[in-house]
């Protein structure tokens, strides 16, 4: 019955998702970047990475995450706002939450509302919570009402989440971050 819908793998076109011979050395090149911690060459990475397999793009995000410098989330929003997968968006908005730098804030409320994809919108909302900036709640409110059911129960935890340490903050100031990430 659905034998007109199966397509072979190998005859999809999808140049910039499957790995060719030639970017397994780009993978090597990549984890040595990573182990020297050399952010000029992830900034180069990422801006090419609409050229780049999905494995190449995804890997790359989330080795910012354990390299955890606050140089890199310009280059991360790039990435969040115009990488083509939804995969590599939601990657983007979880390494910017993990990393938990206020300066990733504007374009993850711009993901969480406006991004087409509901997973890059569920987890920029965890992200927000993540990085625990309580200025956001206005935002989280009009997320809470996203069409999608994932969407709006993330905000809904990250809007009751930034409310406690909002009320948190009032009464104990040296509780300025969070103490987990969501």
């Amino acid at each position: 019955m659905f034998s007109s819908c199966k397509t072979s793998i190998s005859n999809l076109a999808l140049p910039s998702l499957h790995m060719q011979e030639n970017d397994y050395e780009k993978l090597r090149q990549l984890e040595d970047a990573f182990e020297r911690k050399d952010l000029l060459f992830f900034k180069s990475f990422l801006a090419e990475g609409k050229n780049l397999p999905l494995l190449l793009r995804v890997h790359s995000v989330c080795m910012l995450e354990h390299i955890g410098n606050e140089e890199m989330v310009d280059s991360l929003c790039q990435v969040l706002k115009e990488d083509e997968s939804p995969l590599t968006r939601h990657e983007a908005a979880f390494t910017l939450g993990q990393l938990g730098f206020r300066s990733a804030v504007p374009m993850l409320v711009e993901a969480m509302l406006q991004d087409p994809s509901p997973i890059v919108r569920h987890e920029s909302a965890v992200a927000l919570s993540s990085i625990g900036d309580d200025t956001i709640i206005p935002q989280l409110k009009k997320a809470i009402e996203d069409e999608d059911e994932d969407v709006s129960n993330s905000a809904l935890i990250a809007f009751e989440y930034l409310t406690y340490l909002q009320r948190k903050k009032e009464t104990d100031k040296n509780s300025l971050k969070p103490k987990i990430r969501l």
